[in-house]
């Protein structure tokens, strides 16, 4: 037995010897530079691994992957909160809104949105191929629920462009005007809210404002509408919404109306009332969306918007056109000298016209109803005006309302008028 067990290791040791023998013949050749290691690590010192790690991790890290993955996550953990809110909502808990903070609204603010939107524009004037066009506005329209059967123009191969479509006019008299009110809404849309104006702060929407005198710009353009007004006092925040308010007895009240995609994208003059001066504010143009609404605190102040300024018969009266993505280009069909989103205007600052000159007093009459402008897109129309303090809205916040519809009316006879009241609760 034992000569078998010494044979057996005699066997075995040319073997083992061989083993080690190529082993070292390969770190031989690996010292020379002559050999790429297979599954033999190379004897480095501490640094040496140190920093073969070190360049190993730089080309692991991939900078868009990361960022894709960064970005889901937040937009995971963002939309669990929503979820949570939604259900405390269902249950009768009332939650505040998440309003973003500053670090957000800037991070939004990187994205060239007037970019953007200046591309969209050019891109929904190239003319589609007969043959597209009914696929095209055939999804549009199963998106965005377009009412096709109120446009003037039914027939979808007739829309050369994007442009086209979006601008379709309705047939005559499919929008009958309300006469026993005298505030009618100007577009079709979602009531955002509406009320009136307190402490000049706005609300956009329930529980998030934005200011009156921020949204406006400084008072200097109203001096071309009342020679009578007041000097405002600095110190007083307040002072700016009285500035605004020309008739003892008056307040200031304000409504807005969101106008979706899908909705028809022209708007009208609300009342009877003529438009004396234009500022527009060249500026961002983030989402107008109910959401982001509720997330960003002043959204209209910082979004582009044309502000159209006059007066009714009960005071101060305007309407401004607030910008959004892709909805860069806001025409005002009397005034053929604004350009809006264009690169000559920079962010930060406003520009004044007035339509008060040597030979006409008056500015521009609009009558209650008429054609006054158009988006290229969805946006948002918001109403700021004077009116005595019996006034009152026949709305719902959150409701949808056509134009021509009434949005409110002075009461008569000291008797209000049958409205409904909102989430605001106002009378």
């Amino acid at each position: 037995m034992a000569a078998s067990f010494g044979k057996l290791c005699c066997n075995q040791l040319p073997l083992t010897a061989r083993k080690i023998s190529s082993g070292w013949l390969r770190f031989r050749a690996q010292g020379a530079g002559q050999f790429h290691p297979g599954p033999w690590r190379s004897l480095s010192s501490g640094r040496q691994r140190f920093n073969a790690a070190s360049l190993g991790l730089q080309a692991r890290i991939r900078p868009f992957p990361l960022l894709i993955a960064t970005g889901g996550g937040y937009m995971g953990y963002d939309q669990y909160g929503h979820y949570k809110d939604r259900e405390l909502t269902k249950i009768g808990i009332e939650v505040p809104p998440r309003i973003a903070n500053e670090t957000q609204v800037a991070l939004y603010k990187t994205i060239p949105t007037r970019l953007l939107s200046r591309a969209w524009g050019r891109l929904n004037q190239v003319e589609l191929p007969t043959w597209l066009r009914k696929p095209v506005y055939s999804l549009y329209i199963w998106t965005f629920g377009v009412n096709m059967q109120e446009a003037a123009v039914e027939d979808l191969i007739q829309y050369r462009n994007l442009g086209e479509f979006f601008r379709r006019k309705l047939k005559p008299a499919i929008r009958p005007v309300c006469d026993s009110h005298c505030v009618i809404s100007p577009a079709d849309g979602k009531i955002l809210h509406f009320g009136r104006v307190r402490n000049c702060e706005v609300e956009q929407v329930k529980g998030v404002t934005y200011s009156l005198e921020t949204f406006l710009g400084p008072h200097t353009w109203a001096e071309a509408i009342n020679s009578t007004i007041k000097p405002s006092n600095e110190e007083d925040p307040s002072s700016f919404q009285d500035l605004l308010v020309t008739k003892e007895g008056n307040e200031l009240f304000h409504c807005v109306v969101y106008l979706a995609p899908g909705d028809y994208h022209c708007f009208h003059s609300p009342t009877d009332w003529r438009v004396a001066h234009r500022r527009h504010f060249p500026g961002s143009l983030m989402s107008v969306n109910p959401g982001v609404a509720r997330w960003i605190k002043e959204l209209f102040c910082h979004n582009e918007r044309v502000v159209l300024s006059g007066e009714w018969t009960h005071g101060f009266f305007s309407l401004t056109a607030v910008g959004a993505t892709n909805v860069g280009s806001i025409r005002i069909y009397f005034d053929k000298e604004l350009r809006t989103n264009s690169p000559r205007y920079s962010k930060g600052s406003y520009n004044d016209f007035s339509y008060l000159s040597n030979n006409n007093q008056e500015g521009v009459s609009m009558r209650k109803g008429e054609h006054l402008g158009e988006f290229n897109l969805g946006s948002t129309i918001v109403l700021l005006f004077e009116a005595p303090h019996d006034f009152s809205f026949n709305l719902k916040a959150g409701q949808k309302i056509r134009y021509g519809e009434p949005l409110g009316t002075v009461s008569r006879d000291g008797q209000p008028e049958t409205h409904f009241l909102g989430e605001n609760g106002l009378k």
